[in-house]
């Protein structure tokens, strides 16, 4: 593994290790979804860029951000110009959470220069496997990111993952074995949902040892880190 938070003439952020470009991006996985939207949106707002930041599924609205519920599409043109990084929903009937906004993928692309977009949910377990209605991607989207929960590594597949019985039979597992790099592998090669691998949570030596075991069993570019922290390294393949 190769860090790569320094590079001649400034820093190299997140959102230029996972390559992320205009349009729209999708964000699945485990944990960290939601941390990674923010993170690539505070980034590529910093440039000047404008993002927004939607769900497919169910999300929070993001503290200390500008939400746009329901948002028309001269609104949410002139919150971009605002804020440059805003949040788009509805709310979900009876509940505290968003949903997809009513404007429509291809209307945020046009307003935005990128679009974020959550695009599963993992009960906040680190890793998991998708079941057949799952994950919603826009079929608008140019790239899909991939992350994977290293706190995941070294529990019962049955209390780190996130439809357990799916990823145990991807992974050709019983339930009780252990998450290891070689089956979160077999899980992504077998569903092949992604174009990127994010793994987050890697934040100690082991962490980091398992992200890059997981990154050589992988045919597509992959970086590792800890969203909390800020700290992003490429895995060298």
């Amino acid at each position: 593994m190769k860090k790569t938070t320094e590079k001649e003439g400034g820093t190299v952020g997140l959102a230029e290790l996972l390559e992320i470009r205009p349009g729209v991006t999708a964000v699945i996985g485990g944990g960290g979804k939601t941390a990674l939207l923010r993170t690539l949106g505070e980034e590529l707002a910093g440039r000047g860029e404008k993002v927004v930041l939607c769900t497919t599924t169910k999300i929070y609205p993001f503290p200390r951000m500008k939400n746009l519920v329901s948002p028309t599409e001269a609104a949410l043109w002139a919150a971009l110009e605002d804020h440059r990084l805003v949040c788009a929903g509805a709310w979900v009937p009876g509940g505290e959470k968003l949903t997809a906004p009513e404007l429509s993928m291809a209307q945020l692309a046009v307003l935005a220069d990128y679009v974020l977009v959550e695009a599963d949910g993992s009960a906040q377990r680190p890793v998991k496997a998708h079941a057949p209605h799952e994950p919603v991607i826009p079929q608008q989207a140019n790239q899909t990111i991939m992350i994977v929960g290293a706190s995941g590594f070294g529990r019962p597949i049955v209390e780190a993952a996130h439809r357990p019985a799916r990823y145990a039979v991807l992974a050709d597992l019983p339930e009780m074995a252990s998450v290891t790099p070689e089956a979160e592998a077999a899980v992504l090669r077998a569903e092949s949902l992604h174009d990127r691998v994010y793994i987050n949570q890697a934040e100690t030596a082991e962490a980091l040892r398992y992200a890059a075991a997981l990154a050589g069993m992988l045919d597509c570019p992959a970086a590792a880190g800890s969203l909390r922290r800020g700290e992003y390294i490429q895995c060298l393949q």
